[in-house]
């Protein structure tokens, strides 16, 4: 059976299915779940890109970062992975910010996207 889904949204049970909510400090649901290896796995085929250097900074994020994922983590991921290859490596060397971006992507402002994006720029 396949999936009508747009795009991959890691499971949550159904008190936590809170989605990015687009907005600076909107309230949502923390949840420090870890994602369960099934949904990591699905999460890093989604997060493959056609450009290479995208593709070497998302696998040193999944080095740094895959054991202490947690469900808000992927969701913020996988909105950054809406974006083209050339806007998302833009936020990558800090060439574009995410509020620039905002305005044709009102998605991307959400807590778990900006979270994520400190993550992706962090050199550890």
């Amino acid at each position: 059976m396949t999936s009508t889904l747009p795009h991959y949204v890691p499971s949550l049970p159904p008190e936590e299915g809170v989605p990015c909510l687009g907005r600076p400090g909107a309230a949502a649901v923390a949840s420090n779940t870890l994602i369960n290896q099934r949904d990591l796995s699905k999460l890093r085929w989604r997060c493959r890109r056609g450009l290479l250097e995208n593709d070497l900074f998302i696998e040193r994020f999944f080095n740094t970062f895959e054991k202490s994922l947690t469900v808000n983590q992927a969701k913020g991921l996988n909105v950054l992975m809406d974006l083209s290859d050339n806007d998302l490596l833009d936020l990558h060397l800090a060439r574009k910010s995410l509020d620039e971006l905002v305005i044709s992507s009102p998605s991307l402002d959400c807590v778990e996207a900006r979270e994520v994006l400190q993550m992706l720029r962090n050199k550890a």
